[in-house]
């Protein structure tokens, strides 16, 4: 995708995204669909996660891009497990997709020093899946209503933690109906 002076690649990338988010509540494609297309469109707008991180929106930017190719590159290592047969790919997969979890949580970690740690809150949230229970907690950002972020990076609790930002006990998410749709 090309750059066009005057256009505002964050607008035009959170619309995109927003329409994805609405297309997926209304049951019009399903959460495999969700992140293909998200991932198509990250490629598509070629832009790269932001090397300097100043602001709030690059931050949530580099979360979305790093979020989207773990779950794209974990869909494709559940492809190739699959069928057997190329074991070194699927470990090449689980690698990146370790990754590219890692560097979302840094992300994370950005938004909300960047925001102080002001009108943030996190807490675990309830999910279907017993690997991710009492384990996969929600970080939500009050002045900004789209901003949803997940985590199970104990680094990044212990922060929430230490900044007072984290509450206790166990909640229903958010965004339930997508965190707990297998994919």
């Amino acid at each position: 995708m090309k750059y066009v002076e005057g256009e505002n690649i964050f607008e035009k990338f959170f619309q995109q995204r927003q329409s994805l988010i609405d297309q997926f509540r209304k049951g019009d494609i399903n959460k495999r669909e969700y992140i293909e297309e998200g991932y198509a469109y990250i490629k598509q707008m070629n832009i790269q996660p932001f090397k300097r991180v100043d602001n709030f929106n690059k931050a949530i930017y580099n979360y979305q891009y790093y979020n989207s190719m773990a779950k794209y590159c974990y869909l494709k290592a559940k492809e190739i497990k699959k069928y057997d047969k190329h074991p070194e790919m699927h470990k090449d997969y689980l690698d990146k997709v370790n990754y590219y979890y890692h560097k979302k949580d840094q992300s994370t970690l950005k938004a909300v020093e960047l925001l102080d740690f002001y009108d943030v809150e996190a807490y675990y949230i309830k999910v279907t899946s017993s690997h991710l229970k009492e384990n996969l907690f929600e970080v939500v950002f009050k002045d900004y209503e789209h901003i949803i972020l997940h985590s199970r990076n104990p680094g990044l609790l212990n922060r929430l933690q230490e900044e007072g930002v984290f509450k206790e006990g166990i909640r229903t998410s958010l965004i339930e109906s997508y965190i707990n749709a297998k994919y």
